[in-house]
């Protein structure tokens, strides 16, 4: 069963961003546990399956998925659906959380809650990866950070000092940043579809056509 099965009841339902503010004002109804209250909720449900300590784990944790869910706002994605894959990432986090390492929850399922945030961006942004390694995945999620870090604010690329700064912080290569900041200026995927001029006449797809030989006639040449 899909870990979107396992939702817990207790948790509100999360429709469009219609209904996000009704969501964030239920959230905040949960109560933030104590340490000694996390901790034996933890134990319970390492130790005997307590689906209900579980549940209060999760339950206590649904704000920080929401907070770290507004720091993705800027990938043009719904927040509520960013919300639903930050709390799948948060049950990961619980059903894998051990007390006795000595550190909070929040701490240990921020990694799960941003890891699926992220997968998500990543699938969602275009239908072809944008990155593949860990690398490119960094550098996609620091490009508009480092950008206003550095007051790169212009459109089109990078100057030269910003490029090689970005590049070096990041361990990449400055041709994988130009690449980079050029599609994610694109806004991710535009369709084939779209009208080329404002009177509507012509379509991108038209400048597809390929008018050199079939493959098939120049091998038969």
């Amino acid at each position: 069963m899909s870990a979107k099965k396992n939702v817990p009841a207790t948790i509100p339902a999360l429709g469009g961003d219609a209904s996000l503010n009704r969501y964030l004002s239920e959230i905040r109804k949960f109560p933030v546990l104590k340490p000694e209250q996390e901790y034996m909720l933890a134990k319970r449900f390492q130790e005997h399956g307590d689906t209900k300590a579980a549940e209060q784990l999760v339950t206590s944790h649904l704000r920080l998925v929401s907070k770290i869910a507004m720091g993705y706002r800027g990938y043009g994605l719904p927040v509520s659906e960013l919300i639903s894959e930050g709390n799948i990432g948060l049950m990961q986090g619980v059903k894998k959380f051990d007390p006795d390492r000595g550190f909070r929850l929040a701490t240990y399922a921020m990694w799960w809650i941003r890891a699926s945030m992220q997968e998500f961006i990543l699938r969602s942004w275009s239908l072809v990866k944008i990155g593949t390694t860990a690398a490119q995945k960094k550098l996609f999620f620091n490009l508009r950070r480092m950008k206003n870090n550095l007051q790169a604010f212009e459109d089109g690329d990078l100057n030269q000092e910003a490029l090689h700064k970005i590049a070096t912080d990041l361990g990449v290569s400055e041709e994988e940043v130009n690449n980079m900041n050029r599609r994610m200026a694109m806004g991710g995927d535009t369709s084939l579809n779209v009208p080329m001029r404002e009177d509507g006449d012509g379509q991108w797809q038209d400048w597809l056509v390929d008018d050199t030989p079939l493959q098939d006639e120049r091998v038969a040449d």
